[in-house]
């Protein structure tokens, strides 16, 4: 039959070939293939897409989530390096249908096209938050080159100098966000604000006023500068309400990232951290009682975990410089339920959910960042109710994962007042609020605390964390595979940055 079917199928061809080939191209094109995508889509998936899991280094650096296990858990639980789990941003946001490629693909087709000159700057807002993760990650990375193995055949791409990149960062924010023009057409597909403008400039603003604050520590004239130039109502303003913030709206189809973690076969093995549960604990914050929670059962999943205990005074966060084996001669330790710890765990129907938002820019983050800025001289406003405004809107936005988050105004004025604003400790104060409002956002509550050096947290001991670790982790190394794929670009970066270990800190955090 073999025989017979390539003996038919030659002749087919030849009587083509002898045959008038009126009409060929058009047989031979699919009807219902797309030949191009309208670059709406690509970036909407962008958006999608930078919602990435940062749980095994970020959160656990910071002392919000805990594991004492070794092997695929660990990270910074132990301050030590896993490839599998310090590569996690490098690949997701590089990833051949990550936003690094999607948006230089978008911003090259866009460039040129005045109909389509919001969606240009939208994506070149959008690839400065993508960069700065990066940066904030890794020190130096490919930028200038990246994203352009399509477009330019350009398959093994420089790192660049993580100063330069930032320069970069700032320049296209600052052009990103004045460029856009309410005039010109919408983008309706935007999944953050449906191509909302004045939304839009808030978001440019206010991460503008993120990236510049990242300087507080090492060019304070630097920060001023671009500060001055995020706050001024004359290029749009920044995020002045919940409705403002950047978010990914996940369902039970598209589930959050860290649903498999806090739902799934991981569900037994993660906790809140003790430093984190113990602030809350102490400040009597009522955001406490809808984070976390101590059930019956931890280890099974929610429909048979049992009894719900989130009573504040019951929550114990799990202390980090142990092992699972070790943790139970820590102090205080309270015990196991079959193979579970007795520590607090997220409430896996409010933060914890499979379908809960993912937010990337918060109003309550940039209210915060705003009330540092006047703190230091940067900008005028009134510190105190910044401050305040910052702190009441995280407590409103948790009503955004779930009715049963909601804290009441009652309850937002009762910790205000309990906890009042300390003029002569304002950036502790203010730092260990965006500790808070950054919860479950990692890899901004890891920048700013590098920054900040807020919250105040207890060095982890942990007798096997990397050597180059002297108190806390400062970057993430490099993917194992860009060792030996990208070889000289990597040995080149690693030259002008620093050893590739976990000690060396970033650009703007020496």
């Amino acid at each position: 039959m073999r025989k017979i079917f390539i003996y038919v199928t030659a002749f087919s061809i030849l009587a083509a070939a002898s045959s008038c080939d009126k009409g060929f191209e058009d047989v031979n094109k699919n009807p219902v293939l797309a030949t191009s995508v309208d670059p709406i889509y690509l970036f909407s998936n962008a958006e999608f897409t930078s919602a990435i899991a940062t749980q095994f280094y970020q959160m656990q650096i910071v002392q919000q989530i805990n594991s004492p296990y070794t092997g695929v858990m660990e990270g910074g639980n132990h301050n030590t390096v896993y490839d599998p789990n310090s590569n996690a941003n490098f690949n997701s946001l590089y990833l051949q249908n990550g936003p690094v490629n999607l948006l230089t693909t978008v911003i090259a087709q866009t460039k040129d096209n005045p109909a389509r000159a919001n969606l240009y700057n939208m994506s070149r807002i959008w690839k400065a938050y993508v960069f700065m993760v990066l940066v904030d990650t890794y020190g130096d990375v490919p930028y200038f080159e990246a994203g352009k193995a399509f477009l330019e055949g350009i398959n093994l791409p420089k790192y660049d100098d993580q100063k330069l990149i930032y320069d970069d960062i700032l320049k296209e924010l600052v052009e990103g966000t004045k460029a856009l023009d309410a005039t010109k057409p919408i983008e309706g597909g935007d999944l953050f604000f449906k191509g909302n403008i004045a939304q839009w400039k808030k978001l440019g603003n206010s991460l503008l006023l993120r990236a510049a604050m990242r300087y507080s520590k090492v060019d304070q004239a630097k920060a001023k500068q671009y500060v001055t130039t995020a706050v001024d109502p004359a290029n749009g303003g920044l995020q002045s309400a919940n409705a403002d913030n950047a978010l990914i709206a996940f369902n039970s189809t598209f589930n959050h990232p860290l649903a498999n973690y806090f739902q799934g076969t991981e569900r037994a093995n993660v906790y809140l951290g003790k430093a984190f549960v113990d602030y809350l604990k102490t400040s009597a914050d009522p955001r406490l009682k809808v984070i976390a929670v101590k059930y019956e059962t931890p280890a099974n999943p929610i429909a048979t975990a049992g009894a719900e205990d989130t009573t504040p005074a019951s929550q114990e966060g799990m202390p980090y410089g142990y092992n699972e084996s070790t943790v139970t001669s820590a102090p205080g330790f309270p015990g196991k339920i079959g193979s579970a710890f007795k520590y607090s765990q997220i409430n896996r129907k409010t933060l914890g959910k499979i379908d809960a938002p993912e937010f990337f820019i918060t109003y309550s983050q940039t209210s915060l960042l705003l009330a540092e800025a006047v703190q230091r001289g940067w900008a005028t406003g009134d510190v105190k109710a910044l401050y305040e405004a910052g702190v009441k809107a995280h407590m409103a936005q948790m009503a955004t994962y779930d009715v049963l988050a909601t804290v009441p105004a009652a309850n937002q004025d009762a910790y205000l007042a309990a906890n009042p604003f300390t003029p002569a400790k304002a950036l502790e104060q203010i730092n260990n609020q965006y500790w808070i409002s950054s919860f479950l956002n990692g890899s901004e509550a890891w920048a700013n605390f590098r920054r900040s050096g807020f919250p105040i947290l207890p060095i982890n001991t942990y007798p096997g964390k990397d050597p180059s670790v002297k108190d806390f982790v400062r970057r993430l190394v490099y993917p194992v595979r860009e060792k030996s794929v990208n070889e000289a670009n990597y040995k080149e970066a690693v030259a002008r940055m620093g050893a590739d270990e976990l000690g060396t800190p970033v650009f703007w955090d020496k």
